[in-house]
Formats: structure tokens, sequence, C-alpha cells
């Protein structure tokens, strides 16, 4: 769950967006893994345009889809490669772009004693869809670093950095966070909080601080 505010050109608007997250792998031989992402935002927000008040219901789904060897390489690193895909989901025209995206996306990272850092990156170009919306030709790049503690406590810095080619406009904000690992019963469950900054946004987009909750729920073989 993130919360984001100062949010459109008169920047009274805020927003509530909930991202249900699944990450699922599937082996396909003994030597390679799929992997998918999946992210679908449920979305409620206030005042974001002028004169439209209230918005709920669900966001454009971005899928990611990572085929990775099961092995790390000699230098220990595990990556990923494969496509990302966007559909127009909203529920509401003003919920989402209103565009069919494709692109290619990567993931690298590397697990050193108790770090963990890497970085995951893609890039959406939109091939279909509403012709009077904008375009969508987006890049992401999200570089990460944690540190886990024995007593299963973690603190993460990382970014969601996009730049949007048409409009030639950053999105940079920085996030850290505090997490615990816990169990429901024989459920692992990491439990976080956490605080971010919009170091550059579009004159439209949030400014300001912005303010995180998640549960991620681990579901071993």
């Amino acid at each position: 769950m993130n919360f984001d505010y100062d949010i459109g050109l008169r920047d009274d608007g805020w927003k509530w967006q909930t991202n249900i997250q699944p990450v699922i792998p599937f082996s396909m031989n003994d030597d390679w893994n799929l992997i998918t992402r999946t992210i679908m935002p449920v979305i409620y927000q206030e005042d974001i345009f002028p004169s439209t008040g209230s918005d709920f219901g669900l966001g454009d789904i971005n899928m990611s889809l990572f085929f990775s060897p099961k092995e790390p390489t000699s230098a220990g690193l595990i990556w990923g490669i494969g496509p990302v895909l966007l559909f127009p989901t909203a529920t509401k025209d003003l919920l989402g772009g209103e565009k069919w995206g494709a692109g290619p996306a990567v993931v690298v990272l590397k697990m050193e004693g108790p770090w963990t850092l890497g970085i995951l990156a893609n890039h959406i170009w939109s091939y279909a869809g509403d012709s009077d919306r904008q375009d969508i030709n987006n890049s992401f790049m999200q570089p990460f670093v944690a540190y886990t503690w024995p007593s299963a406590w973690t603190f993460s810095l990382q970014s969601e950095t996009t730049y949007n080619w048409e409009t030639e406009k950053w999105s940079v904000p920085f996030n850290i966070a505090i997490s615990k690992l816990v169990r429901w019963g024989r459920l692992p469950v990491s439990l976080q909080g956490g605080i971010g900054y919009w170091a550059k946004s579009p004159d439209y987009g949030p400014e300001g601080f912005r303010f995180r909750l998640q549960a991620n729920f681990v579901l071993p073989k």
C-alpha cells in the first residue's frame, strides 16, 4: 500500500495504491525457471484531475516474464530476462492509460552474506489502444540494496525511477524501509513499513514524502 499526496496541477490530490503482486516460479527443465511477476494495482484517488472528485477501482495490469537459470553464475549473480506486458484493465478511464503495451525486462541481483543488491529494469512501448490517449514510451529502473540481520530484521533502500520519453519527464522517488520476517502458524510473512521522498516528479505528479506498508507471504513447496 502506497500513499502519495500533493498530486495534480493544483497540488491538492492524493492517492492510495495497493499493489497485489504475486511472484511465481515455474520449473521449465533442469536448468531454467520461468518466473512471473504480475502487478495488479487497486487505486483510490481524490482530486487528481480538476473537478473529477474521487475514483476507485483496478488500474492497468503489468506482467513480467523472466527466464532465469536455476544456478547463479560463477560470480554469484542471479539474473532473468524476458518480456514485460501492459494490459488496459483499468475499470475507470482516469485509473489507466487505455493502451496495450510491451517491451523487454531484466533483473540482476547478488546475495553476499547479509547483503542483497541488484536492479530490475524494463521499457514499455504502447502498440494499440485508445488513439485519443497519450502513447506510452516509458523506461523503468528499480535499483535496490538490503541488509538482513540474524534476527530476521531487514533494512532496504531502493528507487522506482521512471522516464517518460513522450513528455521527457523523470519520476524519481527514493524509499527506505524496515521489515521483519515472522510466522503466522507455518506461513512465513515479511511485514514492512517504509517512507520515501520524491526527488523529482512532473508538474502534475506527487511531491514531498510518501508512505508504504507491505506484507510478503511466502508459500514454500
